[in-house]
């Protein structure tokens, strides 16, 4: 299979996995499909939905954690995991990261489902599709692809 097959095949399948988790309940800390997720345990219950497998664990986090250190303990951990792309060319079935202020480090993540639509676990929501809006699109602070994993 080329290497843009392969990519087209991981990337419909996580838009098909991410959106059989709408409707699932927010809970921090949470990665079970209809049980409970927050935005994390999304993209962990996605790769583990894909790859059969479970992603290296984050250990425990505050919901507040990235208010406390100016480290960028998200990106640092999906860069280990994902590859990195340029946001001008994030696709359908990418993993994004949002930085709700631009001096914080990056904290909520969401896989992008179409070009102006994504999904992800929202406090008070759950998961959610949602519009790619201005005011979602102006945070985004990095773009992934899951990687063709054999």
């Amino acid at each position: 299979m080329s290497g843009n097959a392969g990519r087209d095949r991981i990337a419909a399948s996580v838009v098909s996995a991410a959106l059989e988790w709408v409707g699932t309940p927010y809970r921090h800390q949470g990665s079970r499909k209809g049980v409970a997720c927050d935005c994390l345990g999304l993209v962990h219950g996605v790769w583990r939905d894909i790859y059969g497998r479970e992603l290296e664990p984050p250990g425990p986090y505050a919901p507040d954690w990235a208010e406390a250190t100016e480290q960028e303990r998200l990106l640092e951990g999906l860069r280990r995991h994902f590859e990195d792309k340029p946001i001008s060319a994030m696709a359908a079935g990418d993993l994004i990261v949002f930085r709700w202020r631009p001096h914080l480090p990056a904290k909520h993540a969401a896989i992008l489902i179409e070009p102006d639509n994504f999904v992800h676990a929202y406090q008070d929501h759950g998961v959610t599709l949602t519009r790619l809006v201005p005011q979602w699109r102006r945070r985004i602070a990095a773009a992934f692809a899951f990687p063709c994993l054999t």
